[in-house]
């Protein structure tokens, strides 16, 4: 999921280390910023894909920077999730009617941030028409599958789960979030179908060496980059 950029602003620097340390072990591009005028020099030279932002910070305020990118059009696929330690239902609501997508309050639990995270880098994907991976390009319009121009015949059910090892490049998907696709039932993360699909995936793509779906025993699938 390197290839989707997240802006972190905050300017506690523990916290700042915590979110970048997190995201960038589940395959993100991070770029930290302490405050609003770093964060806008950055901006200026490159768009990132998700902005996260506190609203407390020196001298230019969390609110002022949403204003600011939301202020553009071109900004309107940027997406904003506010993290703040102010709990109060007012400050949110401000925040959402500004242009944030959403929000998350201090102290925020690890695994919440990351779970917001992958929402949002998934809506990024699904929302684009194809994506090209190596000599693979997904087409999401028709949902098929090519490895050097040349289809690839997968059933719905392999193309879903390739499709999300995919999109989570970089990062190991579990058996339950494979579940959770296949039949919106995290209980059935030991049906011997998984299996079996990702052995049929490997054989149709020429995977024999399990050099592009790697096994991570007892977890689940990644694929790298």
């Amino acid at each position: 999921m390197n290839n989707y950029l997240i802006y972190s602003i905050e300017d506690d620097e523990d916290i700042s280390y915590i979110i970048k340390a997190t995201l960038e072990k589940q395959g993100y591009k991070v770029k930290s910023f302490s405050d609003g005028e770093s964060f806008l020099d950055s901006f200026k030279n490159e768009k990132p894909n998700l902005i996260l932002l506190d609203m407390m910070l020196p001298k230019i305020q969390g609110k002022d920077l949403l204003r600011y990118v939301r202020s553009d059009p071109n900004n309107d696929d940027i997406q904003i999730i506010i993290v703040s330690a102010n709990k109060l239902t007012i400050d949110k609501i401000d925040g959402l009617d500004l242009g944030a997508d959403d929000y998350i309050a201090k102290p925020f639990d690890l695994l919440e941030l990351i779970s917001r995270v992958n929402a949002k880098a998934r809506r990024f994907l699904n929302q684009k028409k194809s994506v090209a991976f190596k000599d693979f390009v997904i087409n999401f319009d028709n949902k098929t599958l090519t490895k050097n121009g040349v289809f690839i015949d997968l059933t719905n059910s392999e193309f879903k789960v390739f499709t999300l090892l995919v999109k989570n490049r970089n990062r190991v998907v579990s058996k339950k979030e494979i579940a959770v696709e296949l039949y919106n039932d995290e209980n059935k993360e030991n049906n011997r179908t998984i299996t079996m699909l990702i052995k049929s995936i490997r054989k149709k793509i020429d995977d024999k060496d399990q050099t592009i779906i790697n096994s991570r025993y007892g977890i689940g699938y990644i694929i790298n980059e």
